[in-house]
């Protein structure tokens, strides 16, 4: 790519590290700048002026351009490469992993583990503690979902890595940090070795 490619994150968002993962499977160079969203840094006058109105990361800047949203930027970086499918179908399909990972599975099993593991149980306002088994057994659908539709196949969508299994490795691959035991998922945890092994694989952080 000619523009300048810069990723502004929290190393510990899942949301950030999914395009970290996509750039390095991709072999794309990928400068990176860093926010505490603990301290309220992406929510300053300046950022949510240049950066995203939004007052969220993670955001790509392209040049000078900003793409926020994770899996856009995502795409962004993939299309015409093989992690988008050639096949219509096969697309639509990643889209609906995709989709799914946003609606389903993020807002559960990623945000039990920012509750957690960042902010703790006894710092949780009311509201936040009687979400938590609501969160604890949407996540765990999620997981059964995709555990049921790994059996007997390597790959979420066709027969090689799409987006679909990057997106979704971010925030499954550190689920037991929300209390989620992948062992209970045998086929998925068969999938996040599988993704470990990819040639340019990089960990989180």
């Amino acid at each position: 790519m000619a523009d300048n490619l810069v990723l502004h994150e929290d190393v510990r968002s899942g949301n950030c590290y999914k395009i970290s993962l996509v750039a390095a499977l991709l072999g794309l160079p990928l400068e990176h700048v860093q926010y505490d969203i603990l301290r309220g840094e992406t929510r300053t006058p300046e950022f949510l002026s240049q950066i995203n109105g939004n007052g969220r990361i993670p955001v790509l800047q392209v040049g000078d351009r900003f793409l926020p949203e994770s899996n856009a930027a995502c795409w962004f970086l993939a299309e015409r490469s093989a992690l988008i499918p050639a096949d219509p179908f096969d697309r639509a399909d990643m889209l609906r992993w995709m989709f799914f990972e946003q609606h389903s599975h993020e807002p559960n099993i990623a945000t039990l583990r920012f509750w957690l593991h960042y902010i703790g149980e006894a710092n949780l306002s009311e509201q936040q503690r009687a979400q938590i088994m609501v969160k604890r057994i949407a996540g765990e659908d999620a997981l059964a979902v995709m555990d049921r539709h790994l059996d007997r196949r390597e790959w979420f969508v066709g027969d090689q890595v799409t987006l679909a299994d990057i997106v979704l490795f971010s925030y499954t691959h550190i689920a037991e940090a929300g209390g989620f035991p992948l062992e209970d998922h045998p086929q998925v945890c068969a999938w996040l070795k599988r993704v470990m092994q990819l040639p340019g694989f990089v960990t989180m952080g």
